[in-house]
């Protein structure tokens, strides 16, 4: 093939650009050092305002009883016949005074999903869900609202100590699914207005549950 003097002349100039080291931007980023430091206040704060700002519910709960009486309220509220979960830990929980409607039987009739998380991430205010939970992959997505119950020991700053927690948990075994949901699911792809609601969730709810001390 016939090498034209521009093509040449192109060759010529990345011949000479490879063999001159371009300078590192930001070099002192380099390594492990975290992009995003901590902030001031506590990561259970800046996850309720990043969840919130994105038009996530998020409630506290000081332990499990408080957690069953703000779940009561919701379940009221909506009216709830059928909330689905599927993980065992969760049911266990929920079984004594919501046994009636918590069903693992069929997620296309139910009004709400709840599942676990891996993590929480609170500088993006994003849940960390994985295949490796018992829920799999489908129910917080399908159902039209999903809640998640989470605990203050799940909590982490950034995506990047998300990442360094899932690899230190599962090593060379990651899941073959892991997402990171931030608020409901919206899309702004008709007409540029921004609809909730259309590829997921149209309502998403964090529990976060004061982690007890031994």
């Amino acid at each position: 093939m016939k090498v034209t003097p521009a093509k040449e002349n192109i060759l010529r100039r990345i011949r000479q650009a490879l063999s001159h080291s371009t300078p590192i931007p930001f070099p002192h980023r380099e390594g492990g050092n975290p992009i995003f430091e901590p902030g001031q206040q506590e990561m259970e704060v800046d996850f309720a305002q990043k969840f919130t700002g994105l038009q996530g519910k998020f409630i506290y709960c000081s332990g499990k009883e408080e957690l069953l009486t703000h779940l009561g309220d919701l379940i009221a509220l909506y009216h709830w016949k059928d909330v689905f979960c599927r993980e065992e830990d969760l049911k266990k929980i929920f079984y004594e005074k919501f046994a009636p409607i918590i069903s693992d039987k069929d997620l296309n009739t139910c009004g709400a999903s709840i599942t676990g998380c891996e993590l929480l991430v609170a500088r993006t205010g994003s849940i960390v869900l994985s295949a490796a939970q018992q829920s799999g992959r489908t129910v917080s997505v399908y159902a039209p609202v999903h809640i998640c119950i989470a605990y203050t020991d799940q909590l982490v700053y950034d995506i990047r100590d998300a990442l360094i927690k899932l690899k230190e948990k599962y090593g060379n075994h990651l899941p073959s699914f892991i997402n990171f949901a931030t608020g409901p699911s919206r899309t702004a792809d008709i007409e540029k207005t921004l609809v909730v609601g259309v590829h997921g969730p149209g309502e998403v709810y964090v529990f976060l549950v004061e982690k007890e001390t031994d």
